[in-house]
């Protein structure tokens, strides 16, 4: 029924505005008593379970940031089966984002560009909905994604991204330090080694005991990929995203004009399988068996998330396609990885 759906009624809505109704819909299926049923129907079997980062996710099978930006959907999401839920990017600054529109379909390379902007209520408004997850869905894997806020120039960033750690830290299962979206002007600047390594640090004193990850951008080259990995392993990071959106546009079956149209902005989806392969195999090369490495890009089925676990992730990660596939998406991969 979903493809039929999103091909005559979600297709011709504005993505944005599908976006919002498709959380309030998530929202409320992780409300009582439509949890139980949900969970009934999508609850991953227990043989998937993950041990990583010291925490035991009930499925390798999470939800990337972006898709729930201010920790509103985390029980739907959960109840759907998803293995965990990384919440943000948080600014400590809240912020409206870039002018809208910002969100676009490619419809024909089953992807999205998106220049969102980091739109979020802020790191407190996120403390506080977390601490109130922890009281009503203690069994939530929930990741925090944190960046810089807009308003605050690259040379204060250590100063704004610690702020956000210091309030999201611990009420998060993990950290994750964004410095690779590319609609934040100046931020993917951050990630060259020599700025990025007194960065980390900082934040990792924030963090405390919560295991700090960093999310890196797929337009790096392989040796600036390399170093990164190496530098967060010497930094005592407990893990590696891998990766966000990228800058490329390279091989779309789309009309180049309504590729043009939608203009600036991160490309996430389908057509970011190779790279996303090619990355974790670099990351994985260089850093020790036990450093999580989470994988994400261009994921849509468990035949996907299968060739990113035997290449050495130990989690991944999903956005782009459940605007493809739908809301049983997760039950979906889970379903698909019970024969691996």
């Amino acid at each position: 029924m979903y493809p039929l759906l999103f091909r005559h009624v979600l297709s011709h809505l504005d993505p944005e505005f599908a976006h919002h109704a498709a959380m309030t819909v998530i929202r409320v299926l992780g409300a009582r008593p439509f949890c139980w049923a949900t969970r009934a129907l999508t609850a991953p079997s227990p043989e998937l379970q993950v041990q990583a980062l010291g925490l035991t996710f009930p499925s390798p099978f999470g939800v990337a940031a972006g898709f729930d930006k201010n920790a509103v959907g985390v029980r739907g999401l959960d109840a759907l089966g998803f293995g965990h839920v990384e919440v943000g990017t948080v600014t400590a600054i809240p912020q409206d984002g870039n002018p809208k529109p910002r969100l676009f379909r490619l419809v024909p390379d089953r992807a999205v560009i998106n220049r969102m902007g980091f739109n979020n209520d802020g790191a407190g408004a996120a403390a506080r909905r977390l601490a109130e997850l922890r009281r009503r869905a203690p069994q939530a894997v929930i990741g925090a994604n944190i960046g810089k806020s807009r308003v605050v120039a690259v040379d204060d960033a250590i100063d704004d991204y610690v702020a956000s750690a210091t309030i999201i830290a611990p009420l998060a299962d993990y950290l994750a330090v964004n410095v690779s979206s590319p609609n934040t002007p100046g931020l993917r600047g951050l990630q060259a080694v020599e700025t990025l390594a007194p960065l980390l640090r900082a934040v990792k004193a924030a963090a405390g005991d919560t295991p700090l990850l960093v999310k890196i951008a797929p337009d790096l080259s392989d040796e600036e990929i390399t170093g990164i990995a190496r530098l967060a392993v010497a930094e005592g990071l407990a893990g590696i995203i891998t990766h966000n959106t990228t800058i490329g546009r390279e091989g779309l079956k789309t009309d180049p004009a309504v590729v043009e149209a939608a203009g600036a902005g991160g490309l996430s989806g389908a057509p970011l399988k190779e790279r996303s392969l090619e990355m974790l195999a670099l990351v994985r090369s260089v850093v020790p068996a036990e450093f999580c490495v989470i994988a994400v890009g261009g994921v849509e089925t468990a035949e996907d998330v299968r060739k990113r676990l035997d290449a050495g992730a130990t989690l991944v990660q999903g956005y782009t396609a459940f605007l493809y596939r739908g809301p049983f998406w997760a039950r979906e991969i889970n379903r698909g990885l019970r024969g691996r």
